[in-house]
Order: structure tokens, then C-alpha cells, then sequence
């Protein structure tokens, strides 16, 4: 009797098994396809910071550089074919792989800087100028950080990638209502006051009105706000077992410079992030900020070394309790 049920057990042992390794196998096949698909950078691509001695892993590699990475994420308006589109918006994620913190600046996009060999105008006009690569020298010029790594997306893959996640649950703060017909009204925004969960188009309008008595002020700490929600719902178990139906969804709207090998990395890393402790900071910060007219035009300026000393003071702060976005407004 107990021969049988010992055989018996064997086989339900052995079909988890089998189960398991498929499962890990179809994972790790989904990732991989979908870093050869959103990333330029060659798969022998190793960041900088790697001991390139380092031997193949053959379990999921950590990442084991000691510097704070630095990454550009930009949502692109890409409705003109002909162009690199616009820069709807421009955060810089910032993960220390030493403290586990993590830090999400979003940039004023009428900030007024030196874009190089442009001179000088909004940020968002980098992009415009001369791509991601642009882009990305301005922004680590402007706040004297380097930054090697960005993570493009655009409209339809913003709205994709929350629709895939099955939505985010955000208190939207107030009534908004905003039409274009420019699109034959496709981004129009209508939303209404309260808690809700938002699909993908109505996450797209939540973080792009910028409507408000303060506009640009209030929309970027919107999308603060936002990120970090959609962060934490990633990183949620439900999330994790959609992995594969989410990577394949996003991929067409996705481009990357990190390499196969460093995104994996940056994912292990990720995960033992506390998101409720991610420091959220608006650029310029409202203390430095200065609104000044160029040929009649409003935009915002500042001062680089002030901005700067600003960033590394607050990249090295390791208070755990000034993860609000308190201050923005020190």
C-alpha cells in the first residue's frame, strides 16, 4: 500500500518538476526575446562598472557595480513619422545599488539650458534637435550627472503597458477635461475626481494634462506620482506571473541602450528596491527655479552649479524619511 502511494506521489513530484522548469524556461525565453527586440546595444555590451572577467552566470546575474546608475526615461510624441517626434516628458531614474534607494527626478520640459552644439532653448527641444542621444548630453550636462542609459516610449506603448498590468489604481485629484482636435480627438482627456482605476487611455491622460493654474509644476508630479504606482503593481506577484504577456506587449513601443546582460541585472536589482522610500523630486527644484522671458517667451531658468551641487546633495542624502516630495519646495 505504501509502495503504491509512494509511486503515486512520484509522479505528481515529477510532473511539478517538469512544470516548473517549463515555466522558468518559458520565462527566461520571454525576457530574453524581448531584450533582443527594444535594445541597440550588442549582447557582449558590459556597462562599465562590471568586472569584465566575470565569468558566464549561470544563475540570473546580479548587478555588481558600486556607483548609482542613472537612467533617462523619456515618453516620446511620435505622431509625426517624419521627425524624431517630441519629448512629451523626461524623468532620470536613479537606482544605488549600495543603499537600495531609488530616486525619480522629472525635468520642467521649458527648462532653459544649453543644448550642445544647438545653444540654447527648452529641453524638450533636444530630442527634437538630435534624438535620444541628444537628449540624453543635455539632460547629464543639466544636472551634472552621468548618464549612460535611457528607456524610450511612446504614446500607444504607455497605454499598452498599463492595459497588460490589468490597470492602476490612482486618487485622481480633481476634474479634468482638455480637447484636441488635432488628432481627430484621440487624446482627449476627460477624467472625474476620486479613486478609480485607470485603464491605459485614461492613465495616458492622467499624466499628460497639464491644465492647471501651476501646468507643468503639477503635471510632472502627477507622473511622479503615477511611476511609482505603476512600479509597485509591477512589482506585484500578479504582475510577475504576466511577465511574459506584458514584455511582448510593449516591445514594438520600447527602445533601450541597456544591453540584454544589464537589463537582467537592473531587474534583480529592482526587485529589492522599497518603492514606498523612492525620493521624488521636481527639476528645478522650486528654490532655484527662475521664470524669465526669452524674446517674449516664458521658460524657466537656473543656475547649473547650484542645480548641480542641488543633485548631489540630494543623491547622497541617505534620510530615509525624505522620501515625499517635500523637496521640491526646499
Amino acid at each position: 500500500m505504501l509502495k503504491k502511494i509512494w509511486k503515486q506521489w512520484k509522479w505528481i513530484v515529477s510532473i511539478c518538476l517538469i512544470i516548473s522548469v517549463s515555466t522558468v524556461g518559458y520565462y527566461t525565453y520571454s525576457i530574453y526575446q524581448f531584450a533582443h527586440t527594444i535594445s541597440i546595444a550588442d549582447d557582449t555590451y558590459r556597462s562599465p562598472s562590471m568586472d569584465q572577467d566575470q565569468a558566464a552566470p549561470v544563475s540570473i546575474p546580479k548587478w555588481d557595480g558600486k556607483e548609482p546608475v542613472h537612467i533617462l526615461l523619456m515618453g516620446t510624441d511620435t505622431r509625426d513619422a517624419d521627425s524624431n517626434g517630441r519629448s512629451d516628458s523626461m524623468m532620470v531614474a536613479t537606482i544605488d545599488p549600495i543603499t537600495k534607494k531609488a530616486y525619480l527626478m522629472s525635468i520642467l520640459r521649458d527648462t532653459y539650458v544649453d543644448i550642445p552644439g544647438h545653444g540654447s532653448s527648452r529641453l524638450n527641444a533636444a530630442y527634437s534637435y538630435g534624438g535620444v542621444e541628444l537628449a540624453k548630453e543635455t539632460v547629464s550636462g543639466l544636472l551634472g550627472i552621468p548618464i549612460d542609459y535611457y528607456v524610450t516610449i511612446d504614446f500607444e506603448g504607455f497605454k499598452t503597458l498599463v492595459d497588460t498590468i490589468g490597470g492602476v489604481e490612482i486618487d485622481v485629484e480633481k476634474d479634468m477635461d482638455y480637447t484636441d482636435g488635432g488628432d481627430q480627438h484621440r487624446y482627449d482627456i476627460h477624467l472625474t475626481k476620486g479613486l478609480q482605476h485607470l485603464d491605459g487611455t485614461h492613465a495616458l491622460q492622467y499624466v499628460r494634462f497639464r491644465h492647471d493654474a501651476t501646468s507643468d509644476f503639477t503635471r510632472t508630479e502627477r507622473q511622479r506620482k503615477f511611476l511609482t504606482a505603476l512600479a509597485a503593481e509591477l512589482q506585484s506577484s500578479t504582475s510577475i506571473v504576466k511577465l511574459p504577456s506584458i514584455l511582448s506587449s510593449i516591445a514594438p513601443y520600447l527602445h533601450t541602450n541597456l544591453s540584454l546582460n544589464d537589463m537582467i541585472k537592473l531587474s534583480s536589482l529592482g526587485l529589492d528596491i522599497n518603492l514606498d522610500k523612492t525620493e521624488k523630486l521636481q527639476i528645478p527644484p522650486n528654490h532655484l527655479l527662475q521664470e524669465i522671458k526669452v524674446k517674449g517667451a516664458s521658460v524657466i531658468g537656473v543656475d547649473p552649479q547650484k542645480l548641480h551641487e542641488y543633485v548631489q546633495k540630494q543623491l547622497s542624502s541617505s534620510n530615509d524619511d525624505s522620501s515625499s516630495d517635500t523637496t521640491d519646495n526646499k
